[in-house]
């Protein structure tokens, strides 16, 4: 599918995953709706884009505040840009944990509340309009992370994400509206570290697989990113 003109809401944009989707959807010539904590983090990721002939709007939150994830919600639905797709990128992994059974009470909410409870409601605030206009694209990304309990709020945050994406899209049948997850990868960010399997770039094509994709069999599914970049 032809994604030139759509209008995509990335959280996370200002470096990793989420600037590398941002800057393969300028290059789809899509119009972007990029979030991070602070805009000013925006600016490495602006001035990647900044030959493309796209409209980009900017926003700050921080997702860890439901609060301000109200309001970052609001502000992008008062834009004036109806949201034809969403990459629920952004996401925090708390400290590797030396003991694995005195994890803080904390790290846990404030994973859920950052990686869940904000994509949730993202989906619940864009999804209905998606399917009242006939069309709309949902990423979650999510992680391939598996016994690594000394990361478990995290992955534990991504498993509810996968659940979470998989039952909401039963009810997208026949909408026009599809929602699957992305696996990008163990890549070399800040969250991945530097001796992870991949670059960073290794990201893309694979994560536009979902939002180029027309047929509604591709629903509810888990992308892997890894399994389409060039070999």
């Amino acid at each position: 599918m032809n994604l030139k003109g759509k209008t995509v809401f990335i959280t996370g944009a200002s470096r990793g995953i989420g600037q590398q989707i941002a800057i393969a959807c300028a290059k789809e010539k899509c119009n972007l709706l990029l979030h991070a904590r602070e805009k000013k983090n925006l600016e490495k990721t602006l001035s990647l884009i900044d030959k493309e002939d796209i409209e980009v709007k900017t926003f700050a939150a921080e997702l860890v505040n439901m609060d301000e994830v109200e309001r970052l919600i609001a502000e992008v639905k008062s834009c004036g840009s109806a949201v034809d797709i969403i990459y629920n990128n952004a996401a925090i992994m708390t400290p590797w944990i030396a003991d694995v059974w005195s994890c803080p009470t904390l790290d846990w909410e404030k994973t859920f509340a950052t990686n869940v409870f904000a994509v949730v409601k993202i989906c619940n605030a864009f999804i209905p309009d998606m399917i009242a206009r006939g069309f709309g694209r949902v990423i979650n990304v999510s992680s391939g992370i598996a016994n690594e309990p000394e990361l478990a709020p995290y992955s534990a945050s991504k498993a509810a994400i996968d659940k979470f994406t998989k039952d909401i899209s039963v009810k997208l049948r026949g909408t026009g509206v599809l929602v699957n997850t992305l696996d990008p990868g163990w890549l070399k960010t800040d969250l991945g570290g530097p001796n992870a399997d991949h670059e960073v770039t290794t990201v893309i094509p694979g994560a536009l697989i979902p939002a180029k994709q027309e047929s509604e069999e591709l629903n509810g599914q888990m992308i892997r990113a890894q399994e389409y970049r060039d070999k």
